[in-house]
């Protein structure tokens, strides 16, 4: 529940799982969610209600939909079985691309039927959930934290997705100092792939790591604690005397009289 930070607050203190669950996808931005996604009500088998969780793509980008739909449902799934209890599944889980090659893992998963090829991605979860009360309800809190929610809203989504799933994926290594044919293996795309997405939305992969790496060490250096080494090899240097350079061609003062001056 502590990596959805303000909005997984929001849904703990909710009245009940029905109402966590349409706060979780007003507030989804907050995250940095890649995807859209909206809620409809679902009539299941032998006429019990249920509701749909639909998620789909602002700029279509086929060759990362599968990426962002695993990390989406995933994380959407880990979410629900930390309000609800370990024993959570949906009905049934609905995915508009093919069938990957590891496929079995799904079911695995999410512990229910899983179809591919379905024209749009969706997770169906049985009505009788819905009802059921949050973890730590508490009326006051449940007004007052979604109202922060609501001011932490960005005023614009990221203007490619590409982009900002590389974003995440850097911030999440680093300290490995990953390269594109790395995040490009990870977005199931190839190097040359990756390339030209990135370049036709503005940008390139140099000039995203090192932005990134910038942000983590001027964070760094701002706080106490951590020597000049150690904020290189926080960011992937291992050679304290390349971050020196790095961070002086990036700013035009070195590392120490940034730390001097944020002090």
């Amino acid at each position: 529940m502590g990596h959805f930070g303000l909005l997984g607050l929001a849904m703990m203190t909710a009245e009940n799982f029905g109402e966590a669950l349409r706060t979780g996808v007003q507030f989804a931005p907050i995250t940095g969610a890649m995807m859209e996604l909206q809620l409809e009500p679902q009539v299941l088998a032998e006429d019990r209600a249920g509701m749909a969780m639909v998620a789909r793509m602002g700029t279509p980008e086929p060759d990362i939909e599968p990426f962002l739909c695993e990390e989406l449902f995933a994380s959407s799934l880990m979410l629900c079985r930390g309000l609800l209890g370990p024993w959570f599944a949906p009905v049934l889980v609905e995915l508009a691309y093919p069938a990957p090659a590891y496929a079995e893992q799904y079911g695995g998963l999410f512990g229910c039927e899983v179809r591919f090829d379905a024209g749009r991605n969706r997770v169906v979860i049985d009505g009788g959930w819905l009802g059921a009360p949050m973890p730590a309800h508490n009326p006051s809190t449940s007004r007052q934290v979604p109202e922060l929610c609501r001011q932490h809203m960005p005023t614009a989504r990221p203007s490619s997705e590409i982009v900002a799933a590389v974003e995440r994926l850097v911030q999440l290594q680093l300290a490995d100092a990953p390269r594109l044919v790395d995040i490009a293996a990870e977005l199931h795309v190839n190097e040359r792939t990756l390339r030209r997405y990135l370049s036709d939305a503005g940008t390139n992969y140099k000039a995203i790591h090192d932005r990134l790496r910038l942000i983590a060490a001027e964070t760094l250096l701002a706080g106490p604690g951590s020597s000049i080494a150690e904020v290189g090899a926080a960011i992937g240097f291992h050679d304290p005397r390349e971050f020196r350079r790095a961070f002086k061609r990036w700013t035009g003062v070195a590392p120490r009289a940034m730390r001097v001056r944020t002090s």
